[in-house]
């Protein structure tokens, strides 16, 4: 054997041992999360701290990117040595924060020094595991934030930091519980990975192949079926997976090829997978697990955060629908075909099964007071024996449920490397004061004009989401764009809800669009074209934050008249603004009637109390009426 021979047998056995490694450790991130998900340490007695928990979980996370991911972005078939090294450092800060933290975070003072020299192994590893993972815009904002903590003294004005030094700093960021293993790392890991785990088994037991055909035998006799069939598909696994990238990849390969080969051009159809995967991180109950991290930063109950978050839900989606009904009728585009459509009795007698898991997850968290990452682990053991009569082929066996966990954990670690930065970015904004600054400088514009500082808090908010997951989306633009909005008195379900919609219109709006993108890539679209689609599309999410900031009723606060017509005006002008857009209601429409539709549901839309005391409202729906009065006359003389 020639040395070259003996040299690439060698990289091929590293490279093999690494793929099982990072599996195995994959694995062994998901054990860490159940045993606190099941309160083992408690049930044994052990007097162990979450961040303890959390660091261990930080190690074997960082540990798998610098298996799986090069730092070219290249191929995983060879793994370099320094990133074996990498991952074994990624493992040594894992268990020693673990071992350690409690003594380290006890007396900072006088552990100084240790933190210090963790942190600077540890906070390199994270920033180059955070460019791996989420790309150069997410590192980028994350370097401006620590560069803010060294130096932020000399930024004059509201701005200026109160800043500690680079020793302090990054001791504090590694040593406290504010910082790195802070909130953002604790409710990922605890809440938000226990849901990977339970979409990556709903995936493997056959429970997305169900709901696909459930929306299919719901929606697919009628017109535009195909496009119905992915709203609703994508909606019902959307709100579980947590993830409208991941939710397009699963649902999409179905829906996508179906709406093209029943009429829909190919932009069309990666559009309304975008849009309807989305709009899944806004559906009620789980909203992506976002219902749960907005109930622990908000302090209040899980309830009332479903409860306000449903109404526009609902407007979302009865837009879309809307939209793909009235492309339908103007294309002509047919329903599915009845060969390829089960029965809904045949469908639901197949995979009743899988209501009982979300019933056990809501029963846990309503009834029993759970907290959300217990009430997943029982979620996912009830998905474990419904599994086992299985559907169409598909079973949790016991190696299907251990490559599930190992995926799920292998999966997550992009989530939890965003997590750490965000503890980061916490820490700085903490100890620099630079919380307070901006909230009194955003205030300082609002009261000037409160319009002004939605427009500015809504762009900051795409911004920020650019390309992350949803949760991690929602945790950067609630604790930096939020606070100012309520300190001018919007309703703090208004503002958080604000920030969560347009932190995830990042998704589907360019130049980032990654949602939008990999629908296109999907449905041999053009990427851009599929993006802007997918905005018009989307407009509801677009308008509705500023709506229901001006409209609390909308988010069913109020006196219950008040409730009810803010419901009826805002459904008929979704309905009729969607209509003007899509140019059809029960005809073609010229450009004229196409603007008198979107005038008039814009009218009923805005919250009409603000402006002529509800005179906006009359208007819309005399507008509507003389437009349908119109429409009807000239289809009455055409026939």
């Amino acid at each position: 054997m020639s040395p070259t021979e003996s040299a690439e047998n060698v990289s091929q056995a590293r490279s093999a041992i690494s793929v099982q490694l990072a599996q195995w450790l994959g694995f062994s991130l998901v054990v860490v999360v159940l045993g606190f998900a099941f309160e083992i340490p408690a049930l044994l007695e052990w007097p162990v701290l979450t961040e303890q928990g959390i660091a261990l979980v930080l190690g074997f996370g960082l540990a798998v990117v610098f298996l799986k991911r090069r730092a070219s972005g290249g191929s995983q078939t060879h793994v370099p040595f320094y990133d074996i090294i990498a991952a074994f450092l990624s493992l040594v800060i894992g268990f020693w924060l673990a071992i350690r933290f409690p003594i380290i975070s006890g007396s900072t003072f006088d552990y100084r020094d240790e933190a210090f020299a963790l942190s600077l192994i540890t906070i390199p590893l994270v920033f180059e595991a955070l460019r791996r993972t989420a790309g150069w815009a997410l590192l980028a904002i994350l370097s401006c934030f620590m560069l803010y903590g060294l130096f932020g003294d000399i930024i004059p004005g509201n701005l200026q930091a109160q800043t500690m030094g680079f020793y302090r700093t990054f001791a504090y960021l590694v040593g406290d519980n504010v910082g790195l293993l802070g909130l953002p790392l604790t409710i990922l890991v605890t809440i938000v990975v226990m849901f990977v785990v339970f979409g990556e088994l709903l995936l493997r037991s056959g429970g997305s192949q169900w709901f696909t055909d459930l929306a299919m035998s719901v929606m697919g006799h009628r017109r535009g079926g195909p496009a119905k069939v992915a709203i609703l598909a994508s909606a019902l696994f959307g709100s579980v997976s947590g993830s409208a990238v991941a939710n397009v990849a699963s649902t999409g390969v179905v829906t996508i090829p179906l709406m093209k080969r029943t009429g829909y051009k190919p932009v069309s159809a990666a559009a309304y997978e975008a849009v309807a995967s989305t709009g899944g991180q806004i559906m009620p109950p789980i909203m992506g697990a976002a219902a749960f991290l907005m109930a622990e930063l908000l302090e209040v109950e899980y309830a009332e955060v479903i409860l306000a978050a449903l109404i526009p839900a609902f407007l979302y989606y009865v837009s879309v629908f809307v939209q793909a009904d009235l492309e339908a009728a103007r294309r002509d585009i047919p329903p599915i075909s009845k060969d390829e459509l089960e029965p809904l009795g045949k469908v639901v007698a197949k995979g009743w099964i899988f209501v009982l898991p979300f019933a056990v997850l809501i029963g846990a968290i309503f009834m029993f007071n759970r907290t959300p990452s217990e009430a997943a682990a029982w979620a996912s053991t009830m998905l474990l024996v419904v599994s086992m009569k299985g559907y169409k082929g598909h079973r949790l066996s016991f190696p299907v449920v251990i490559d599930s966990l190992k995926n799920a954990g292998q999966t997550s670690t992009g989530i939890i490397v965003i997590g750490a930065m965000a503890g980061l970015i916490i820490g700085v904004v903490e100890f620099t004061g630079l919380g307070f600054g901006l909230t009194f400088t955003l205030v300082q514009i609002g009261e000037n004009s409160l319009i002004l500082l939605l427009v500015l808090t809504a762009f900051v908010s795409i911004i920020l989401g650019m390309g992350m997951p949803t949760t991690a989306i929602y945790f950067l633009v609630a604790i930096l764009a939020a606070p100012p909005l309520i300190k001018l008195g919007v309703d703090p379900f208004a503002a958080h809800l604000f920030v969560l919609y347009y932190g995830l219109l990042s998704l589907i709006t360019p130049p980032v669009a990654v949602a939008a993108f990999t629908a296109a890539n999907l449905a041999g679209a053009r990427p851009m074209e599929t993006a802007a689609l997918a905005v018009k599309f989307a407009w509801p999410a677009f308008a509705l934050p500023f709506v229901f900031v001006f409209s609390p009723e909308l988010l069913l606060k109020g006196e219950a008249l008040a409730i009810v017509w803010a419901v009826i005006a805002a459904t008929v002008g979704v309905w009729i603004t969607s209509a003007g857009l899509a140019g059809y209601l029960m005809r073609r429409l010229d450009m004229l009637s196409r603007g008198m539709l979107v005038v008039a549901g814009l009218a009923l839309l805005f919250p009409g109390k603000y402006i002529g005391e509800g005179w906006i409202d009359l208007a819309g729906l005399g507008l509507v009426a003389l437009f349908l009065g119109r429409d009807f006359l000239i289809n009455r003389r055409t026939a």
